[in-house]
């Protein structure tokens, strides 16, 4: 039986990427899609607006509307926007994959609280080769240890309006947790003029923004006479999308609990 996809944020970029990959595959169907309320495109066929044609799916202004405990919530929206969705999944017991990132901290703290509550998949960066090299940037940092010196990387398009990524933030705490160290102690931010000698214990974080990349992010491990780079290259949003999407046939099997691309993948 295919499993219900019901996608917030079904107008934007990602939105139409994750129905266009639902309308071609066997194991899934489309069965709600969501924007914010006084966009052009509520009310519309979702399918019209993705340029696929009539799917007899109207856009909705609330999630509330379409929500079901037997369909996965696709969330890729913004902070705000993804906990009031977590909040809907909640209360009616549905599974929600949770995609978007740049959350204030009480944002962070009410899904943190919220999501075990319910089924949900949250994660910064739903590729699966970015959850791969979370694997093995932490075996990296555990084998080459204090003597190499991590440092991040990441560019993204211009329009992406939080920094650094959610899925560099993520690196960064990945390697800060094999080190043994404080993510939030550690971390520099980028540097600006005389900063002095690097601090042994840093955990550089560099911002790139420009034109429409979709995500490039590097990590950094500098020694001496010698520097291992693990790079990972998103060449189009279907990679995002696909990982969601198999997050979404995975997760609505799964009991009551929070789940990451680590759990889907099965890398834990």
């Amino acid at each position: 039986m295919a499993v219900g996809i019901i996608v917030c944020g079904a107008a934007g970029r990602m939105g139409r990427t994750l129905i266009n990959l639902v309308t071609q595959s066997s194991e899934l169907t489309l069965v709600g899609a969501v924007e914010a309320a006084g966009l052009a495109s509520v009310g519309r066929d979702v399918g019209e607006s993705a340029g696929l044609g009539t799917l007899h799916v109207p856009i909705v202004d609330s999630l509330e509307k379409v929500i079901r405990p037997d369909a996965v919530t696709l969330d890729f929206t913004n902070s705000a926007a993804a906990v009031a969705h977590l909040r809907t999944a909640v209360k009616h017991a549905a599974p929600i994959v949770i995609g978007s990132t740049g959350y204030t901290q009480p944002e962070q703290a009410e899904l943190d609280r919220l999501a075990p509550q319910t089924r949900a998949v949250v994660a910064p960066n739903m590729s699966v080769g970015i959850n791969v090299l979370l694997q093995l940037v932490r075996m990296a940092a555990r084998t080459l240890g204090a003597d190499f010196d991590p440092e991040i990387v990441e560019i993204h398009h211009k329009t992406k309006i939080d920094a650094p990524s959610g899925t560099a933030l993520q690196l960064g705490r990945a390697v800060a947790s094999a080190l043994g160290r404080d993510f939030e102690k550690s971390a520099v931010f980028g540097r600006q003029g005389i900063t002095g000698q690097r601090n042994p214990n840093e955990i550089g974080m560099m911002t790139l923004r420009g034109g429409d990349a979709v995500g490039d992010h590097t990590v950094i491990f500098a020694g001496l006479g010698e520097r291992l780079e693990l790079t990972h290259r998103a060449q189009s949003r279907d990679c995002l999308a696909r990982g969601a999407l198999r997050a979404a046939t995975w997760l609505i099997n799964q009991p009551v609990g929070r789940y990451s691309m680590a759990d889907v993948l099965g890398l834990k």
